[in-house]
């Protein structure tokens, strides 16, 4: 018996080792939202495990770094290697809805995150914090992170936050509503054939 390509899950597994880090992470795109995040950083903790749980991904990340130089390289490996998970785990992106667009409050903050899985990276990163940190990790960072998830993962991503004052709720929000845009975009839709574009292949 042939299983119905519409109903079958979609994952993938993706490991990078450097003399900097050790990223393994398994994505499943048709998931319920459940996480496994270790990456050292707690603060990066709470925002992938607030997109796997947002987006419905089942999401495993064990990120080992040189934290005590800079948490850059970690940041931005992780980045890495979602990208090249979400790659595989689209495959040829067959039957997808390819564009997502979410926007999500957080108290006094308002996020607006749009998604294209055209194959053709690009980062529009608009967001304005008043300050930095979290304690000691630098929020500046998330967009080296979305720099190297979007270069990785072949994708458009805007991502604008409206207004805010709370660094934590413009970050929060940013990620849920990144979560939302992207379970949109990768989501079956039965009215595609083939792949949603007029040249016929993303």
């Amino acid at each position: 018996m042939v299983m119905n390509p519409q109903f079958v899950p979609r994952s993938a597994s993706q490991a990078r080792n450097t003399s900097e880090t050790a990223v393994q992470i398994s994505w499943g795109l048709d998931g319920k939202g459940q996480t496994e995040i270790h990456t050292s950083i707690p603060f990066v903790d709470h925002m992938l495990t607030l997109f796997g749980k947002h987006g419905f991904f089942d999401l495993t990340v064990d990120a080992k770094g040189d934290v005590e130089i800079d948490d850059h390289h970690t940041i931005e490996d992780i980045g890495i290697v979602l990208g090249q998970v979400l790659t595989t785990a689209l495959g040829n992106k067959e039957g997808i809805a390819r564009f997502g667009f979410a926007s999500v409050p957080l108290d006094e903050t308002l996020a607006q995150v749009t998604v294209d899985l055209s194959g053709r990276p690009y980062l529009v990163y608009q967001v304005d914090l008043p300050t930095r940190y979290i304690k000691s990790f630098d929020l500046g960072l998330f967009e080296d992170f979305f720099q190297a998830f979007v270069n990785h993962g072949a994708f458009n991503l805007h991502i604008t936050v409206q207004y805010g004052k709370n660094p934590h709720h413009m970050m929060e929000a940013v990620f849920k509503a990144f979560a939302k845009a992207l379970d949109q975009a990768v989501r079956r839709e039965s009215r595609v054939q083939g792949v949603l574009s007029t040249k016929g292949a993303l």
